[in-house]
């Protein structure tokens, strides 16, 4: 863990679009050297309008320069939780498998299902001597969600109509939802979408593994706001999707992911800090962790203890 601990309790990741908040000042930049590298980006210290601080993660990079296979997501959590935040709320653009989720939807899932085909490192733990069975059964953090569902479906209602898109239609939101999360970068085939539709998959995308799964093992809360941007290739007699179509909605639910944020955070650092929404999480690693054994090296556990010093110090 950083000595240099900044009082921050909130993190949010931006995924494609939102690579900044509004209403907030920036402080400073921070890149903590992780024992799993360096974060996507360097990460933003910003202020909220009462002084409360929350730090922004860019997930694919300054510019977006890093494709969704070599997120650095083991850095980006790492360095996070060096910062002292107990929560992350993260955004991502994502296609729907269902007609009800409309581009310009908001989706809150609450399930995954893993397309990721093992290029992407999942875990802290690999490499390493130690070994440790993270349950995983409920990926997201549920009294997070809880938290966060009332708040931003009353932002959306409130929204104006220059603050959603060109499309005339209120964006919803969406809860209780399971999405797919594929290897990428192609979007997917046609039997694919079909596929994954006759599996439950309502949303899919390809960013949130190993991002959720690594926030587990930090024991940090972790919530997804995905935001809709097309159909992917499900629907019979139009054309598949294409990153031009995708980036047509992109802006706008940026936009409006950026007002979701700036409107959410200041009571987000508030219950963080008092700590009943997080209480899933404290402990959550405990009885993961395989017994200690001689065969555990000591450098090994000195790593781990970069995320986990109650139980590697």
């Amino acid at each position: 863990m950083s000595a240099d601990n900044e009082n921050v309790l909130i993190g949010v990741i931006g995924g494609s679009g939102l690579y900044h908040l509004d209403n907030l000042t920036l402080l400073k930049y921070v890149n903590p050297k992780t024992p799993w590298g360096l974060p996507s980006s360097p990460i933003a210290i910003c202020a909220l309008p009462s002084g409360t601080k929350v730090a922004f993660l860019a997930r694919h990079g300054v510019g977006h320069s890093i494709p969704p296979s070599a997120v650095p997501s083991r850095a980006n959590i790492a360095a996070l939780k060096s910062l002292g935040i107990r929560a992350i709320l993260a955004f991502s653009a994502v296609g729907s498998l269902r007609e009800e989720l409309a581009p310009g939807d908001f989706v809150m899932p609450d399930q995954i299902i893993d397309r990721t085909k093992g290029v992407r490192p999942a875990s802290f733990f690999e490499g390493t001597t130690v070994v440790a069975h993270a349950a995983f059964g409920d990926p997201f953090a549920g009294k997070l969600i809880g938290w966060l569902e009332g708040r931003v479906r009353k932002v959306l209602e409130e929204a104006s109509e220059e603050e959603y898109s060109t499309r005339g239609k209120k964006p919803q939101l969406h809860t209780g939802k399971t999405i797919v999360c594929m290897e990428g970068p192609q979007f997917s085939t046609r039997a694919e979408s079909r596929m994954y539709r006759q599996w439950g998959g309502d949303i899919i995308n390809m960013s949130v593994l190993p991002e959720a799964k690594l926030a587990r093992e930090a024991e940090l809360g972790y919530a997804l706001i995905a935001t809709v941007t097309d159909y992917d290739s499900w629907r019979e007699n139009e054309s598949a999707v294409t990153a031009t179509e995708v980036i047509k909605t992109l802006h706008a639910n940026a936009k409006l992911s950026r007002h979701i944020a700036a409107t959410v955070l200041e009571e987000l650092h508030e219950a963080a800090a008092q700590g009943d929404i997080l209480t899933e999480e404290v402990g959550a690693m405990q009885f993961s962790i395989m017994p200690r054994s001689e065969q555990q090296k000591p450098e090994d556990r000195q790593k781990l203890s970069y995320i986990l010093p109650a139980y590697f110090s």
